[in-house]
């Protein structure tokens, strides 16, 4: 029966029968409310997540580009950026950490505009990949870098080609797509190597290129799956263009570019040709030689500053070794072509110099070193350390055998 409604000062009376028609309606009412607060979380606005890629600079610490996760606020259109390569030089222990391969970054969240004004003042390139996340990932991604980003668990130890900015963006996206980016870029390979990658990027400057070159050992020459390559921001962009979400649909919905590169284009890579180095290092071994017979004071002239070039990176190579942290410098096959051991041909070039003869025991070191530079060629071929070397074989062994020939005994 409807509610019979007569005009009145107190509103609209009701029969009895009506009474319990509303009543039910209202626990209807409140039984929907319910519902929708229980429900609530899995109606929760989403956020936006995308990559930003920052393209090379032109500090050395800039070559390698950067990246960063951003975070789109659904709700007040806020946008953070995760960065996870910051660093405090003002530590009392950074330069001793910075030595020994023991270095400390930490993830900061910022404002994306914040983030983005040294990019825009430095002319490089930064471009954001934006993701086709389901609800439940983004959410969970969001939440996850919140607490990262939290002072207690924002440090981390920065290992340069395994665990840097790069590598933690890609990580928590593998997070969030429970393990589906590394399932599908694992397997694949460019061929590139952690010594090819560093010294392409470092290419734009000649002493990072050289210290790359020669200061790496054998484990930067093994090849490496595109989920490794991916310890280069720009290589990780790359591989978001292909991988798909965990419905099959690509990751990577849109890509926007946010500020135009106004530097150089990022270095290409190329094949290392020995021939060019190995005719330097004939050509140089051969003067050497003619030099040392015809004018011995001025090979010597020579010859003291290379010995001491030489004992200085064999040096440091070995103290990279034995001293630090840094794994990628062990056991580099190049110590048996940069030696420590030249210093202790120095007292017997200032000899010659002199016009006095430099001694047997400086004509054995030299031929142990020329000899170290042999055993470098027989290293190389062999297949158990495999190091990409040859190159500075070609070069410095002719030197080498040169000057073992420009000092030796005279009758």
């Amino acid at each position: 029966m409807r509610a019979a409604c007569t005009p009145s000062t107190s509103g609209c009376w009701v029969t009895p029968e009506s009474r319990v028609s509303n009543a039910l309606r209202r626990v209807q009412a409140v039984a929907f409310l319910l519902l929708a607060l229980i429900s609530l979380p899995a109606f929760a606005a989403t956020p936006r997540i995308g990559v930003a890629t920052m393209q090379p600079g032109e500090i050395f610490f800039e070559r390698f580009g950067h990246n960063a996760i951003v975070v789109v606020d659904p709700d007040t259109g806020q946008a953070i950026s995760y960065n996870y390569g910051f660093f405090d030089p003002s530590e009392p222990d950074f330069i001793s950490r910075f030595v020994k391969g023991d270095m400390r970054y930490r993830l900061m969240a910022l404002p994306f505009e914040q983030d983005l004004m040294q990019y825009r003042d430095e002319g490089r390139g930064v471009s954001v990949q934006w993701l086709g996340l389901d609800d439940a990932q983004a959410q969970g991604l969001a939440a996850a870098l919140a607490e990262n980003a939290k002072p207690e668990n924002a440090f981390y130890k920065y290992e340069y080609f395994d665990d840097n900015c790069s590598t933690r963006v890609r990580d928590a996206l593998d997070r969030a797509l429970d393990g589906g980016l590394r399932r599908q870029i694992e397997g694949r390979s460019h061929g590139s190597t952690a010594r090819s990658e560093a010294v392409r990027l470092a290419s734009p400057a000649w002493w990072m290129w050289l210290g790359f070159d020669v200061g790496l050992g054998p484990s930067a020459d093994q090849p490496m799956p595109v989920w490794r390559e991916s310890y280069v921001p720009m290589r990780l962009a790359a591989a978001l263009r292909e991988a798909k979400n965990t419905r099959g649909r690509p990751l990577v919905l849109e890509e926007q570019q946010i500020l135009p590169h106004r530097l150089p284009p990022e270095p290409q890579d190329g094949p290392v040709r020995w021939w060019p180095w190995a005719l330097a290092g004939i050509a140089i071994g051969i003067a050497m030689a003619w030099l040392g017979r015809a004018r011995p004071r001025a090979a010597a002239a020579i010859a003291l500053p290379f010995w001491t070039v030489a004992g200085v990176l064999g040096a440091l190579m070995l103290f990279l070794w034995l001293g630090t942290q840094h794994t990628y410098g062990w056991a580099n096959a190049n110590l048996l072509l940069l030696s420590p051991l030249c210093w202790l041909l120095l007292p017997g070039a200032w000899r010659v110099l002199r016009g006095r003869d430099p001694g047997r025991w400086f004509r054995g070191v030299l031929a142990v070193i020329a000899l170290g530079a042999v055993v470098a060629l027989f290293v190389y071929w062999l297949p158990v350390h495999p190091q990409r070397n040859v190159h500075w074989i070609a070069l410095l062994l002719p030197i080498h055998l040169g000057l073992l020939q420009a000092f030796r005994a005279r009758r």
